[in-house]
């Protein structure tokens, strides 16, 4: 079966470094793929450039069987393409629903009706109590959901998850893992950015690790926690303890 996604050689680069460097992987439909790595390395930058926001200099991804060349944000969200932002930014003064209902709009051009779909997706993601309460009163953890339920509102085929469980509080973290997990039982492709390796071995089928643009080591969670080179880069003194 063809890949849902394919990158291929994705190389890009800021002021003449490298942020991304021949990056090549590809994501089977209904998979969860980790990516991590530290800081700078090209992880952010790998979602901006499979959502449109940036453009490669060089190498190329397609999606479900078509090339994404050129294609801006937009577009790639009506083919199925959605994700999700490390720094949440609901619509503050809108309620929970109206900010579901954004997204919602994408397939539901009646406002009743627009409505109707993102209460579902209120309620998938265990928003329900707050359906009608206004969005600058969450907790982190409830502006991580409500931004989940506002991109998968545009029914997405790929989910970029960034930092699903950053910031929010440990018992938590359960919930979200679950979340995650029916998700991809709903028929969704997930791509998620996340440094808990506690959370990428419960929820990941494969972890790509990055540093400094380079693919350096990609398997499943277990494979890629004793891999020497995310030991040293990554992990620490933590993995030998």
């Amino acid at each position: 079966m063809t890949p849902l996604v394919e990158v291929s050689g994705l190389s890009v680069e800021f002021g003449g470094i490298a942020a991304v460097h021949e990056l090549t992987f590809a994501v089977s439909r209904c998979e969860i793929v980790a990516l991590m790595g530290p800081n700078g390395a090209g992880k952010t930058t790998t979602f901006h450039l499979i959502a449109g926001a940036r453009q490669p200099g060089s190498g190329r991804i397609m999606f479900d069987g078509r090339d994404l060349a050129g294609l801006r944000p937009d577009a790639r969200c009506r083919l199925g393409v959605a994700r999700t932002f490390q720094i949440t930014q609901p619509f503050q003064e809108l309620s929970v629903t109206e900010n579901v209902m954004v997204g919602a709009m994408m397939h539901h051009k009646r406002l009743p009706d627009a409505r109707a779909a993102a209460r579902r997706y209120v309620e998938l993601v265990g928003l329900a109590d707050k359906a009608d309460a206004p969005a600058k009163g969450l907790s982190t953890g409830q502006r991580k959901r409500l931004e989940l339920a506002r991109a998968i509102a545009t029914r997405p085929k790929l989910l970029l998850m960034d930092e699903v469980t950053g910031g929010i509080d440990q018992k938590s973290i359960p919930g979200m893992i679950e979340l995650v997990r029916r998700l991809r039982e709903q028929g969704l492709t997930v791509i998620m950015i996340e440094h808990n390796m506690r959370v990428i071995g419960e929820v990941a089928d494969r972890a790509i690790f990055m540093n400094r643009g380079v693919k350096i080591a990609e398997g499943t969670p277990a494979d890629i926690a004793r891999h020497p080179d995310v030991i040293d880069l990554y992990l620490g003194d933590a993995a030998h303890g």
